[in-house]
């Protein structure tokens, strides 16, 4: 048999094409599984939804967003990939995001309610569409589409704020009954209910509660104006305020300057807010609770990202189950902490959620000094 060494070198090549043809075939096809198999069933891209309620609270915009893009940024995820919305407390408004969240491709929402009851409705379609949900620091109810739940112990908020209130009122060393305010949150929102039953299991049968709102919104504008109708009803004799946030807070402080009251009585707070550290300095409002708002969001950006790769979240990262009406859903809780002038440089500042130059300043000098956080 002859040897062809044409038609040899012809078939070599022919060979050699289609080698270097299946190998490149090959390099495209195996990237192209494992994005697939990283990413949630359904789903071409990884999308998550983060849907805030509002930002007459300052924390959402100036704590959890950017701590919640941080953290997923750190894990590798796509930042044009987020979906960010805030409802500024307008229920219908979130629906809408919400709906626009899943027709533009969220594979998981985290969603902080504007109400915690309407929300349901959110959570069903976004189950209808295989979407897992995390409920951020407000519990969405009566919906079995909540996967898992992110907050604080909310009852224990209201237990803090309380038994600060009542440890202030004796530092005064009254004999009589103290008569107090009570400027609660929203109506709409679950986590004030939590706060007021927290703080009412401290306070009824120890203090006089002479005049009590649920404020809409967590408005400040309208908390001061709760605080200006209780003054005069009471004929400005109140002998402490419990206020539900910093906000309502800042609004009843407002209130009782304009009415004259000086000294002014010890006040409550929540969400440790830049303004209400400054005005604890400044012996206007009594305490606040500092919620690290940093792992909460973070914890809520893993959990979303883990989620969104198709990965089930460790069961030992849960420390609770909290009952929405419809389900028991797996929870992680944090603590919350009471922090007065004796505590900011070990609470806030240590933990650098604000700094003391922020805290610090020209109008606060002579405050932080004694205070010794200069």
């Amino acid at each position: 048999m002859l040897h062809n060494s044409s038609s040899d070198s012809v078939g070599g090549k022919v060979l050699l094409k289609r080698t270097l043809q299946l190998m490149s075939l090959i390099l495209l096809v195996v990237p192209a599984l494992t994005a697939c198999h990283a990413q949630p069933t359904g789903g071409a891209v990884c999308k998550i939804a983060f849907l805030l309620p509002e930002t007459k609270t300052a924390r959402y915009e100036t704590q959890d967003l950017p701590n919640f893009r941080r953290r997923l940024t750190e894990l590798g995820f796509t930042e044009k990939n987020l979906i960010y919305n805030n409802a500024n407390q307008d229920a219908a408004t979130q629906q809408q995001q919400a709906e626009a969240a899943l027709t533009n491709g969220a594979t998981v929402m985290v969603l902080d309610p504007v109400d915690s009851n309407a929300a349901a409705k959110i959570a069903d379609l976004a189950k209808s569409k295989n979407v897992p949900v995390i409920s951020y620091d407000r519990l969405i109810n009566g919906s079995d589409g909540v996967s898992y739940y992110i907050s604080f112990d909310n009852e224990l908020v209201g237990n803090l704020q309380g038994e600060a209130l009542l440890a202030a009122l004796q530092k005064l060393g009254q004999t009589n009954v103290p008569t107090v305010v009570m400027i609660n949150g929203s109506p709409t929102d679950n986590n004030a209910s939590l706060f007021k039953r927290g703080a009412h299991a401290v306070l009824d049968g120890r203090v006089n509660i002479a005049k009590e709102y649920d404020t809409p919104d967590w408005s400040p504008d309208k908390a001061q104006q709760e605080m200006e109708q209780a003054l005069t009803a009471l004929n400005n004799q109140v002998d402490g305020v419990y206020a539900a946030n910093d906000g309502t807070a800042g609004g009843a402080i407002a209130a009782m300057k304009a009415a004259g009251l000086n000294p002014l009585p010890p006040v409550t707070g929540q969400d440790a807010e830049l303004a209400a550290i400054q005005r604890i300095l400044a012996h206007e409002q009594y305490m606040t609770i500092y919620k690290a708002i940093r792992p909460e969001a973070e914890v809520a950006a893993e959990l979303a990202f883990d989620l969104c790769q198709g990965r089930s979240p460790a069961v030992t990262r849960f420390n609770s189950r909290v009952n929405n009406t419809k389900i028991e859903v797996p929870a992680i809780l944090l603590k919350p902490i009471g922090v007065t002038r004796d505590n900011i440089k070990n609470t806030v500042v240590a933990d650098q959620f604000w700094s003391i130059e922020q805290i610090c300043t020209a109008d606060f000098e002579a405050a932080c000094a004694a205070a010794d956080l200069q």
